[in-house]
């Protein structure tokens, strides 16, 4: 390993070091999806809050069509949202339709398959009901005063439908991180803003952003500021003032006259954690705190702040909102070969694709850190470790999974 540079393990322990889930808030239920609970989520109502029919057919009393054919009186019927008012007597029948209430004195539905209506007002039954037969109990999915969804769980479409059915309007949920985005160099223009002879359109900004949603974070774009400590600094009060959770610069952070970022973040009181690792791309990470407020400084080439957006930006965003994250981690075998690496952690831009039972990868011939299109048509990184031999095509790789 160089003198100097952190190996990427050690980046990401110093990154997550005391990392813990942001506080909770209250969200309306179509707000909340892909949300992670803050506590768990206890039922204020039994579902279903009644004995309900499972079937179209009638209501009737076991005992009265344990004999068949059975003929009883139809005295009313019982729809979902408004109940048979009354109780069913010995030899009578409530007409019933699916989920609405069962009357009292009924403990059987004789589904209409089995019956057959009489135009004097009565019902036949042709086959017996046992009792219990199509009645959801009351209480069958959830009880009043049951957990029925853990702290940390994510509301996916069946744990959101499930905590609406408990009956409140809003669930408690960690805390969306904010990410405040800078982006930083005198040569840079926005989007739609023809650049002048020596200025090149500024795009990291919307892939780290992409990266931060995707990892259930939000963003405060803070546009672009030239190479100017004072301008510099003025935008990361704002980003302070914001009250982000994790400050993202994009370039500058190098060590040329003009990669002033380092030096704008300490005169604003940043306590420095590391920088510069042992990897490519993205050798001049920068990483840093205000308290609780995490910085990284990304390196201003688009191949190098993706890839570094990929391994460090959105597994701390996900763990600030509480959810899960893993790479995708696999195993592959190699198409082509490769060179032997050097000192770095090399990620290198591939094309993965399955072929029977196994991975094939295939690296790209050019990774220079500029060529966003080359990163665009790639869907994986090979992980090679540092001071890694030559590998022959047919040799098993590490593969980092990117869509």
């Amino acid at each position: 390993m160089a003198a100097g540079l952190l190996p990427v393990d050690e980046a990401l322990a110093r990154i997550f070091d005391g990392v813990l889930p942001l506080p909770a808030e209250d969200v309306p239920l179509h707000e909340a999806a892909g949300r992670a609970l803050a506590a768990d989520i206890v039922a204020a109502r039994a579902q279903p809050p009644f004995p309900a029919s499972a079937m179209d057919g009638y209501a009737v009393r076991a005992a009265d069509v344990a004999t068949v054919p059975a003929t009883l009186a139809l005295v009313g019927r019982s729809v979902a949202g408004r109940r048979f008012a009354g109780s069913i007597c010995p030899g009578e029948a409530v007409r019933i339709f699916t989920g609405a209430p069962v009357p009292d004195g009924a403990d059987a539905i004789l589904i209409q398959e089995d019956a057959d209506a009489g135009a004097d007002g009565t019902v036949t039954a042709r086959e017996s009901a046992a009792a219990g037969r199509h009645i959801r109990r009351a209480g069958l999915d959830f009880a009043a005063g049951e957990a029925v969804l853990a702290r940390g769980r994510v509301l996916d479409a069946a744990a959101l439908a499930l905590a609406a059915a408990t009956g409140g309007a809003a669930v408690p949920v960690v805390r969306r991180p904010l990410v405040a985005i800078l982006s930083t160099g005198s040569e840079l223009v926005p989007p739609g803003t023809p650049p002048g002879p020596d200025q090149i359109v500024a795009c990291n900004a919307y892939g780290v952003a992409a990266l931060v949603g995707q990892a259930g974070g939000r963003v405060a774009d803070l546009g672009i500021e030239p190479d100017d400590e004072a301008r510099l600094r003025a935008a990361i009060r704002r980003a302070l003032a914001v009250s982000a959770d994790v400050i993202v610069t994009l370039g500058g952070a190098s060590v040329g006259e003009h990669d002033l970022v380092a030096s704008a973040l300490a005169a604003e009181g940043m306590s420095p954690g590391f920088w510069k690792i042992a990897m490519r791309p993205g050798k001049p990470l920068m990483f840093g705190r205000f308290g609780d407020v995490r910085v990284l400084g990304l390196p201003g080439n688009p191949v190098s702040s993706l890839v570094c957006s990929h391994l460090f930006l959105k597994p701390l965003v996900a763990a600030l909102a509480g959810l899960p994250y893993a790479p995708d981690v696999r195993e592959g075998i190699l198409a082509a070969p490769m060179a032997a690496n050097d000192h770095r952690q090399d990620y290198v831009r591939a094309e993965a694709v399955v072929q029977g039972q196994y991975l094939s990868v295939t690296p790209f011939a050019t990774q220079d850190s500029s060529m966003l299109k080359t990163l665009a048509r790639a869907n994986a990184l090979i992980v090679r470790v540092p001071n890694a031999p030559p590998a022959a095509a047919g040799e098993a790789c590490r593969v980092l999974i990117l869509r």
